[in-house]
């Protein structure tokens, strides 16, 4: 089993990188490209991990875990970095040394060896470059009107990273129960009086909906609705994990199991659920849920490493994080507001709209003079 460090290019000697265009490992130092390695365990390693499948009892529901060990050696070169300011841990190169969290930006340093986690089972390869997602963020930032003039600047888009993001992916027969309170409303008249009657129901829905790969992720760091808010991923471009997709990039170590994530991923199949039972009523009005329940059959979870572009920078002491999807290119982040703009172009309505009312009293006014 081959270690991310060993990647070094027949040519020229240099480390080389996977390039998200070529899907392919290319050296940055002679251009050259190579096919990804053929990663296949000894017959050491995989008896080592053979027989790590585990079905954890929660409750009623049996949530079957797939993820598997790291092979023999496969993470010997692989370094543990941690953040002092945030507590993040970074998992890298051992000839890294030292590189900026992609969190907070502060600097992180090696603690360790990396060991101990699952190894991921899957992994969505960077699609976007880092060229095309620099691009990207400073569109977005001059598409603002009120963002400061010197924030893009402060900003450094060229310190954006690449960071695999760990993402548990639970797949089950979800079986939901649901009922919804909805109306109909008729109205007619007659000569005399104009009528209305309202009729109220009581409506049951109830199935079983088959869910693959309902992602939930396992950083502490990477809050759910920022993760949430650049999906959807395609699942079905994902790969078997081997180390040279790492080459070139940093991987979030998860710190949130999959456990305690279970609750959350619940949640995303019952509200998913919902939606489609809603779909399922039609010719009512005020359709609104009365009780929802699910619960889940033939759960199973999965590791996986999801592709991020993230920038983190501070303006005015606050601190400002930006994420990309790494397959899809979608962009979200939390820009700062120049309240002096922002102020400025209140004003200017509002002088404008004082403007235009007394414009048209004037027409107005001259209008009536002729009647």
């Amino acid at each position: 089993m081959r270690d991310i460090t060993e990647f070094k290019c027949p040519s020229c000697g240099g480390r080389m990188e996977f390039d998200p265009a070529l899907q392919k490992m290319k050296c940055p130092f002679c251009d050259s490209v190579f096919d990804l390695p053929k990663e296949q365990p000894s017959q050491e390693a995989a008896e080592a991990i053979s027989g790590e499948e585990t079905v954890f009892q929660q409750g009623e529901e049996q949530l079957e875990l797939q993820a598997e060990g790291w092979a023999a050696g496969e993470d010997a070169n692989m370094r543990i970095y941690g953040c002092k300011s945030c507590g993040a841990q970074i998992i890298a190169e051992a000839t890294t040394g030292a590189t900026s969290c992609p969190y907070c930006g502060n600097v992180v340093v090696m603690q360790g060896q990396f060991s101990g986690d699952l190894r991921p089972d899957l992994v969505i390869p960077f699609r976007i470059s880092k060229e095309q997602a620099i691009e990207q963020f400073k569109k977005h930032i001059n598409s603002q009107k009120y963002v400061p003039d010197v924030f893009s600047a402060q900003g450094h888009p060229e310190e954006i990273k690449g960071v695999y993001v760990p993402f548990w992916l639970f797949s089950a027969d979800a079986k939901a129960d649901m009922t919804f309170d909805a109306q109909q409303i008729n109205s007619w008249s007659d000569s005399e009086y104009e009528y209305t009657e309202t009729e109220y129901y009581r409506l049951r829905r109830a199935g079983t909906i088959r869910m693959e790969n309902v992602p939930v992720d396992g950083s502490s760091k990477m809050e759910d609705e920022l993760s949430e808010s650049i999906e959807p991923y395609d699942a079905s471009a994902a790969v078997p994990f081997t180390t040279a997709y790492l080459a070139g990039y940093l991987a979030d170590r998860y710190d949130v199991d999959y456990t305690a994530c279970k609750p959350r991923a619940q949640e995303r199949m019952r509200q998913t659920a919902e939606q489609s039972m809603r779909a399922s009523i039609s010719n009512y009005v005020a359709v609104t849920t009365a009780e929802s329940h699910l619960t889940w059959d033939k759960a199973e979870v999965r590791y996986a490493l999801y592709p991020v572009w993230m920038l983190s920078t501070t303006w005015e002491g606050k601190p400002h994080l930006f994420a990309m999807n790494g397959q899809t290119g979608k962009f979200v982040g939390n820009l700062p507001l120049d309240k002096k703009k922002f102020s400025r172009a209140r004003i200017k309505f509002g002088f404008a709209f004082t403007a235009l009312m007394f414009v048209l009293i004037l027409i107005l006014g001259v209008s009536g003079s002729y009647l």
